[in-house]
């Protein structure tokens, strides 16, 4: 697991007018492959690129470039720690100054986004480039209620994706995360993921996010919420756990970007989806109170008593309250009050309670994006909440 780094300081990374850069691809098809490489190609001069493929790549469409062949690597939805290690493996091995990593169907971004990811990579003067995906209203909602939120909150950083499945970095920044990554690699947890905005923010490295526009993200193989929730909540638990003589000192977080709303449209249509999301929530509320009444605050717990008795047109769970769960569960996690697997099971059902009240929001025309930021903030104003209760776990406050 990675740690806060202990360097009081850490000096500004070095801005380069030219530098090399290593992109990392994933396996994909062929002639995905080569429209890839085509859209990099257009980027820089062929020179200052280098491009890996664990497939290869057909240097007859691509005669004036650097193709290498990187380490075989098994498809996944999220970026791992062996790719982290492969990535500053092959950047040593070819002397590059950055390393842009791209995910499972990067064909589907665009060739604007694609080019000023490799670019502001390039340039020498960010350690982590992390992009901005515009997607659809009820997509990637594991990263809108608990990741997105809890970055904000505790690290200070606007960073819309954490778990983002395309990624540049600075040379030192691959070194730090391949040292994180190697642990795993050692431990068989090659597939583990990693959190690479909190590690940037704690050593003091640069960040900028970058809007790309529309992308296809990959999909887990078997997509099971029961297996999917506990395993990243529970990564990045730890990692907050890790990272807590960091983040309890206040921070203020950057302005957020400006960027073009889109437009949307209220679906009433959709809140018909809720009714078994809500189901599994009050069922979960009769059957789980044994648990939830050891991780809870009892003003938490009287909150849930009435979203239970209040019926599905007018489910709403409060952002505050939504807030106070998920550090409650974090705190939990931490002081290993029930067994953790118990523990992240039993955040599902108040998960599925959250995408519940989401969507009866956003069907009745509220915007989703301003939803979510209402979350963020709500995570914001009860940061002193987790830091009272870490400090001082017997107490809740009032």
């Amino acid at each position: 697991m990675s740690t806060a780094n202990t360097t009081p300081e850490i000096s500004p990374a070095p801005v380069q007018s030219e530098t090399c850069l290593l992109v990392l691809l994933t396996p994909m098809p062929q002639e995905q492959l080569d429209i890839v490489v085509g859209s990099l190609a257009a980027t820089m001069p062929t020179e200052n690129l280098v491009i890996a493929a664990p497939d290869g790549v057909s240097e007859a469409l691509h005669p004036n470039h650097r193709l290498v062949p990187s380490p075989p690597a098994k498809a996944s939805w999220t970026l791992t720690a062996a790719d982290f290690v492969h990535a500053y493996e092959l950047a040593q091995e070819h002397k590059a100054d950055g390393v842009l990593m791209l995910g499972p169907n990067s064909v589907s971004l665009g060739a604007d986004g694609l080019r000023d990811l490799a670019r502001t990579v390039q340039s020498g003067a960010i350690d982590l480039v992390i992009p901005h995906y515009e997607l659809p209203p009820h997509a990637g909602l594991v990263n809108s209620a608990l990741l997105y939120p809890l970055t904000r909150a505790l690290f200070a950083a606007r960073a819309r994706f954490p778990l983002a499945i395309d990624l540049g970095l600075s040379l030192r920044l691959a070194e730090r995360l391949a040292g994180g990554a190697s642990r795993f690699v050692s431990l068989n947890q090659a597939e583990a993921p990693l959190w690479p905005v909190n590690e940037a923010v704690v050593a003091g490295f640069t960040m900028k996010e970058i809007s790309v526009g529309p992308r296809s993200l990959p999909q887990p193989t078997a997509p099971d919420l029961h297996t999917i929730l506990p395993m990243v909540s529970g990564s990045f638990f730890a990692d907050i756990e890790a990272k807590a003589a960091f983040w309890q000192r206040a921070r203020k977080t950057p302005p957020a970007q400006s960027r073009i709303k889109t437009e949307h449209t209220a679906s009433p249509e959709a809140a018909a989806n809720i009714a078994p999301m809500l189901q599994a929530f009050q069922l979960a509320y009769t059957n789980l109170q044994s648990i939830w009444s050891l991780v809870l605050s009892p003003n938490s717990l009287l909150d849930l008593k009435r979203l239970y008795d209040s019926d599905a047109t007018s489910f709403h769970l409060p952002e505050s309250l939504w807030a106070r769960i998920i550090y409650d569960f974090l705190l939990a996690y931490r002081l290993r009050t029930i067994n953790r697997g118990h523990l992240l099971g039993a955040l599902v059902p108040l998960y599925l309670a959250w995408v519940a009240s989401h969507i009866n929001w956003t069907s009745a025309g509220v915007d989703p994006e301003q939803h979510i930021e209402a979350i963020a903030m709500a995570f914001e104003q009860e940061k002193p909440y987790i830091v009272s209760r870490w400090r001082w776990p017997d107490r809740f406050n009032p």
